[in-house]
This record gives structure tokens, C-alpha cells and sequence, in this order.
């Protein structure tokens, strides 16, 4: 029936694998829950394998780091059923009938694709965590009609359920092995295929909100994966809105001159991002300016 893959990187899963597992025996059905571990070698993972006391659930360790992407297709590899959760590990399910909502999209036999959406606690974090907090509550906490409106724009696959056999035809393209951007491409495959993403009301809440240090770094890590994968093809992340607005730039002989001015301005949009009011407009202009950095080098 069902496979709950969780792809993690020194993070402690077991509380999601218990929480899971209970809502999973409560309904009675055929499941397994897997864990996968990128190669950290985190102390952590000791409390991860307590995982493997629990009945139908597994802990494994990679030997070497695949990537985010590698590491979901290895997953998916081990997996036993015909349908897959796919389950980032600092997602939480925000109610105790998150699992009995995907049987219901199991049992209806209507769609292949259905993805539950990502919430974030209302509460403000930490000062130092604020970029990450407010990037997930405007940009990706969205409503399932909101979502609806524009299927394959506002999905992800931090909590999508899938047919197996759909997702081995596609899989996460395996040449990007650093951070970001992954999702986009995995995505517009879907889409291509004209294969439908049905949005429901089913988040799960996104927990590990990282400094906004730390996230700066990720944004700047995932833009080098970008401007690499534009390098090689450009029609593969032509659904990006950072890609969208290069290519105007690009046509109105302005990149160099945005280059420029970023470089000129980068510290003190960082010490705006930084601060504990950041706005998602700098944020989208440092992304800009980033972006035709790399690709004037």
C-alpha cells in the first residue's frame, strides 16, 4: 500500500517516524517507513536507529553522500509498495490525520500526484532565524486552492505522495548533486508529461528554521546549482522566475550593468537580510543580482 521515504542529512527523525508509524498502525494498512541518511556521520543517528525498533520501519546510512535528489531515487529503489510518501525530514504532520488524508487520496483512485502543502508556526522564531520564517510564510505556506490555481508553480516534494511506477519513469535527476533546485526540475518533468497534481488541505509543518545566516548560504549555493544548470541547458529551469527575469535582462543588454550595481551593494543587502525585519523584495533583488554575478564569471 504505502511507503513513507524520509531522505535526511543529521537531523533527528525518529519523533516523525513515531508519530507516522502510529497513525499508520491506527488505520491498518499495509506500509513501511524508511530513512535514509546522506553519509553525515552525525551523532545523531544513534537516536535514528531506534527507528529500526519499530515494526516496518528502517534506518540506513549511505556510505557516500549522493545528493538530496540520489538519495529520494535510492529510496524509492528500496521501497516495498506501490505508492510513496515522500517526506522531508523536518516536516512534522500538523494534524493526526495526516496519513488517513493520503489513504483517502490512495482509495479515490482519481489522481497519481497529490501534494499536501508545507505550514509554519505562527509564532515568530528567533531574530537570527527570521529570513527562513518569513520566506516559508509568504512564499510557501499557500493554501491547496491558491495552490490549485497554478499546480505545478506552488508543488513540492517535502510532502508529495506518488505512484511508484510514475515516479521511477521520472526520478530526480541524478547529475545535481549539490543543494537547490532539484524540485524545479523533478516538477517540470510532471509537467511535461501532463501528468496531473491534484492540491489538497494535508501540511506538514516545517520545523528546522536555520539562521538566517545559514539560509543566506543555501540561497547563494542553490543560485550556483542554477547558473551551472543554465550553463549546460537553459530550457531545463526555464520555470524559474530568477531564469524568467535573467533572460529579459539578458535581452535588454543589462546584466553586466545588475552585476555591477550587486557587487557594489551586496553588504548592505546582506545586512538587510540579516536584520530581524528582512523583506522578500531585497531578497529577490539580491537573488538577481547574485545570479548575474555567476553567470558574468
Amino acid at each position: 500500500m504505502l511507503s513513507i521515504l524520509i531522505p535526511t542529512y543529521d537531523y533527528n527523525c525518529y519523533s516523525l517516524v513515531s508519530e507516522l508509524y502510529n497513525q499508520c498502525v491506527k488505520l491498518g494498512f499495509p506500509f513501511e517507513i524508511i530513512v535514509q541518511d546522506d553519509a553525515s556521520h552525525s551523532e545523531l543517528n544513534v537516536e535514528n536507529l531506534k527507528i529500526t525498533s519499530l515494526k516496518n520501519c528502517y534506518f540506513h546510512i549511505n556510505s557516500k553522500n549522493l545528493g538530496r535528489g540520489k538519495n529520494i531515487n535510492s529510496l524509492a529503489e528500496k521501497a516495498s509498495f506501490n505508492w510513496l510518501l515522500l517526506l522531508d525530514c523536518d516536516v512534522f504532520p500538523k494534524h493526526n490525520y495526516f496519513i488517513e488524508k493520503y489513504f483517502e487520496c490512495i482509495e479515490k483512485k482519481d489522481f497519481n500526484v497529490f501534494f499536501g502543502g508545507i505550514c509554519y508556526k505562527p509564532e515568530k522564531p528567533k531574530e537570527n532565524e527570521m529570513l527562513r520564517w518569513i520566506y516559508g510564510i509568504k512564499r510557501e505556506a499557500i493554501p491547496s486552492k491558491e495552490r490549485q490555481q497554478n499546480p505545478y508553480k506552488s508543488a513540492l516534494t517535502s510532502n508529495l505522495l506518488i505512484k511508484k511506477e510514475l515516479f521511477s519513469a521520472i526520478q530526480f535527476d541524478e547529475n545535481i548533486t549539490k543543494y537547490g533546485y532539484e524540485d524545479l526540475l523533478f516538477i517540470k518533468n510532471l509537467k511535461e508529461k501532463s501528468i496531473a497534481i491534484q492540491h489538497i488541505e494535508n501540511e506538514g509543518y516545517h520545523l528546522n528554521l536555520e539562521t538566517s545566516i545559514i539560509y543566506l548560504g543555501k540561497i547563494k549555493a542553490s543560485l550556483q546549482n542554477l547558473s551551472m544548470l543554465y550553463k549546460i541547458d537553459k530550457s531545463k529551469i526555464d520555470e524559474s522566475k530568477i531564469v524568467t527575469a535573467y533572460n529579459f535582462l539578458e535581452k535588454t543588454n543589462t546584466t553586466s550593468i545588475v552585476s555591477f550595481l550587486f557587487i557594489k551593494l551586496e553588504k548592505r543587502l546582506e545586512k538587510h537580510l540579516l536584520s530581524n525585519n528582512p523583506k522578500l523584495r531585497i531578497l529577490d533583488i539580491y537573488k538577481l543580482g547574485y545570479f548575474c554575478m555567476l553567470n558574468e564569471k
